[in-house]
């Protein structure tokens, strides 16, 4: 996958991930491309877990994307809600 595909679908999976999931989330559009990408991430990553695939870092589709985003989006608000800093 391109580099510029890859963003744009970490943009639209963290867009998608930030209306799905209720709340102010401080964040701009570089936040939310990162929040994409992770997801992307994440979501390769538990398709793997499911589908026994090889547990290698890869990216994922958009429908994994928006999953791996919106599973990051919350791990992020329930650190920031503990007041866990990196």
């Amino acid at each position: 996958m391109g580099i510029i595909t890859f963003l744009i679908v970490g943009l639209i999976a963290g867009f998608v991930a930030r209306l799905v999931v209720p709340g102010d989330d401080p964040m701009g559009l570089v936040g939310t491309l990162v929040l994409g990408v992770i997801g992307s991430f994440v979501g390769g990553f538990l398709s793997a877990l499911v589908f026994a695939g090889d547990l290698e870092l890869s990216a994922s589709g958009i429908v994994g994307s928006i999953v791996g985003a919106i599973v990051a989006l919350l791990v992020y608000r329930f650190a920031a809600s503990r007041g866990v800093t990196a």
